[in-house]
């Protein structure tokens, strides 16, 4: 009788256990501090764009691009060993996205191969897997070769001005999100006074945005989500 409840007990424990995940399932791939930060990346993303991506688009038919510049010292309270960390650096380029009036936008839309060197974008992208996933996701969409458009992104990024004394507020202090706008419409007074939006996430800036044509001019931008808080917080730099 001991034997059979000691069996049994035994069934009951195998059952109990979960199973370890197949290779192919997302929870079996290790969770590197870029990969983390690459996950994140497309949260972001989902929280600025208002619809969903189109995966049938071909290369070069969206309406106009969308710069996002990430605000490094936030992904950086929760993400301090990652490689952007070390520089404390501000604003960084998460990505110059193409984007239609509609909101909805092409993601994914060839196999092209990507830059011949991605280390040499890390200087302007903070990791050679972002610059490799932005590619992949986001440049297939616009019908450059890879290396020219990490030229544009480059053009992109140039061609705003940052605010300068961003990082340095108390972070304590709270802010409307128009209010850090109206600090980038100042800045560039060449800019649509739409041009700009703004990204948050649990009332703390996340990203600015900057819409442009697709030859680069600055123009309103169509269908973009921006943040809706009243007041956020600005991580120090």
């Amino acid at each position: 009788m001991m034997r059979k409840l000691i069996a049994a007990l035994f069934v009951v424990a195998l059952c109990g256990c979960k199973s370890a995940p197949a290779p192919n399932t997302p929870f079996a791939e290790p969770a590197t501090t870029e990969r983390r930060a690459e996950l994140r990346s497309e949260s972001r993303e989902r929280r600025t764009r208002s619809n969903s991506a189109e995966s049938s688009a071909q290369p070069g038919d969206f309406d106009f691009y969308l710069l996002n510049l990430s605000w490094s010292p936030e992904f950086c309270t929760t993400h301090p060993s990652s490689p952007e960390c070390a520089s404390h650096p501000g604003f960084v380029v998460h990505g110059l996205w193409p984007q239609n009036d509609s909101g909805q936008y092409p993601e994914n839309c060839s196999n092209a191969p990507g830059p011949a060197n991605p280390q040499s974008d890390t200087d302007l992208m903070p990791t050679a897997s972002l610059v490799e996933h932005e590619w992949k996701t986001h440049g297939t969409c616009t019908g450059l070769a890879a290396d020219a458009y990490f030229r544009t992104v480059r053009k992109a990024y140039h061609s705003v001005k940052l605010p300068t004394d961003l990082g340095n507020r108390d972070p304590n202090h709270l802010v409307s999100p128009n209010a850090i706008l109206d600090e980038f419409r100042a800045a560039n007074p060449g800019f649509p006074a739409q041009s700009f939006a703004l990204s948050c996430g649990n009332n703390q800036l996340t990203a600015v945005e900057a819409c442009f044509t697709k030859d680069l001019q600055p123009e309103a931008c169509q269908g973009i989500r921006t943040c809706r808080a009243n007041v956020i917080r600005i991580t120090p730099q």
